[in-house]
C-alpha cells in the first residue's frame, strides 16, 4: 500500500493539508454529474439495459470479481452481457477495440483481458466508453456491463452496483486528495445495490466473500496443483492488485508462505523482470490478474490462483428482476439514440 493509501485510513494525517484542493475537487465532481444529469452535457443511452459496476474510492475493492460474477449470472440467465472497459494500461492499435483471449495486456489492459479469458464473452475497450456501448451493440449483446463506470456519466445506466472494499470501507471519509473517496458517501442512496467484498457488511449492504479456487492453475498450460505440492519449495508471491496483502493472506490460509512481492495495481510485469525473479525461486506465485501479463512468454514455473465471488442468491433474484423491468420497459418504449 502506498503512503498516502495508508494516510487515508487515519482520521487526522498530512493529507489534511490536501483539504482545500479536496473541496475544489468536490465542487467540479458535483458541476460535472449535475451538467450530465440535465442535459447539458451529451451522454449516451443504448438501446439495450447498462449495469454500472464501480466505487466511490479510488484503488481496488473487488469490481473484477464482481464483474465475473455478473457476467456469469446473465449467461447462466439467458442473457448475452457484453463489457465495456476504459482498458486502463493499454494502447490498443485502434478503438473501439474487441478484446479475445489473445490479445495482449499491452493492448487492452490486464483486467479486461482477464475477463475475456475467463468469461468469453465481449469485451470492448475504448477510452470513451460511449464508443466501447455502440460496438457491443453491434456486436449483438443484449445487456452491457460497465466495468468502473460509476463516475462516467456519459454513459448512461439502468442499474448501479457499488463495491466496497469491507476492510478499508471509505478510509478517513475525505474526498480526493485528502482521502479516496471521488464521491461523497451520499452518491450511495441512488445505486441499486451496495457490496460489501469482505469484512461486516452494513444491514443495507450485500454481502460478498472471494472464495479461492481448489487448485492453482498454470500460467502457460491446463497443469493444476495443489498448495500441498509447493512444500519445501522457494515460493515467491507476486501481487500487482489494489490491495496485495489480500492475495497473501488467502495463500497463508491455505498452508502457503513465502517472500512477498506487492507490486501497485495494474503494474507491468516484463519479461526481464520476472528472468530475475527466476533466478532465485523455484515457484511463482501469483494474482490471476498477474497471471494474464505474464502468460506471453514463458513462465512454466508460476501458478495464479483464481477466486469466484460468492453473493447470496436472493441478491442475484432482486438484480434479475431489476433487469427484467428495465426489458420490459424497453420493449414498450424503445430507446431513440
Amino acid at each position: 500500500m502506498q503512503p498516502i493509501q495508508l494516510a487515508w485510513q487515519q482520521k487526522f494525517s498530512w493529507t489534511l493539508a490536501l483539504w482545500p484542493v479536496s473541496l475544489l475537487f468536490s465542487a467540479i465532481a458535483w458541476l460535472r454529474r449535475t451538467l450530465y444529469q440535465k442535459g447539458l452535457l451529451q451522454s449516451y443511452r443504448p438501446s439495450v439495459p447498462v449495469i454500472v459496476v464501480g466505487n466511490i474510492t479510488v484503488g481496488g475493492s473487488g469490481k473484477t470479481p464482481t464483474v465475473l460474477w455478473l457476467i456469469e449470472l446473465l449467461k447462466s440467465n439467458g442473457y448475452k452481457p457484453a463489457v465495456v472497459s476504459r482498458g486502463y494500461g493499454g494502447k490498443a492499435p485502434h478503438y473501439p477495440f474487441l478484446v479475445t483471449a489473445t490479445s495482449q495486456p499491452a493492448e487492452c489492459g490486464d483486467e479486461p483481458l482477464l475477463i475475456a479469458k475467463r468469461t468469453n464473452c465481449i469485451v470492448v475497450v475504448d477510452p470513451l466508453r460511449t464508443q466501447a456501448a455502440q460496438k457491443a451493440e453491434q456486436l449483438g449483446c443484449d445487456v452491457i456491463v460497465a466495468d468502473d463506470g460509476l463516475q462516467h456519466y456519459a454513459l448512461q445506466r439502468d442499474i448501479e452496483l457499488v463495491v466496497i472494499d469491507g476492510q478499508r470501507r471509505f478510509g478517513n471519509g475525505y474526498r480526493l486528495p485528502a482521502g479516496p473517496l471521488r464521491e461523497g458517501r451520499s452518491r450511495l442512496t441512488s445505486v441499486f445495490a451496495c457490496i460489501s467484498n469482505g469484512g461486516e457488511a452494513e444491514a443495507c449492504e450485500w454481502a460478498m466473500s472471494l472464495i479461492p479456487a481448489s487448485q492453482w492453475m498454470n500460467v502457460n498450460s491446463s497443469v493444476t496443483a495443489t498448495s500441498a505440492s509447493f512444500a519445501g519449495k522457494r515460493i515467491l508471491l507476486v501481487a500487482g492488485i489494489g490491495d496485495p496483502t489480500r492475495f497473501f493472506d488467502t495463500a497463508a490460509g491455505l498452508g502457503v508462505s513465502g517472500d512477498t512481492m506487492p507490486l501497485d495495481d495494474h503494474a507491468e510485469i516484463s519479461e526481464s523482470q520476472y528472468r530475475r525473479w527466476q533466478k532465485d525461486y523455484d515457484v511463482i506465485l501469483m494474482t490471476e490478474k498477474d497471471a494474464v501479463k505474464c502468460s506471453q512468454f514463458e513462465a512454466s514455473e508460476s501458478y495464479y490462483l483464481p477466486v469466484n465471488a460468492l453473493i447470496d442468491a436472493s441478491h442475484s433474484a432482486k438484480l434479475l428482476s431489476r433487469l427484467q423491468d428495465v426489458v420490459k420497459t424497453l420493449n414498450s418504449h424503445p430507446r431513440d439514440h
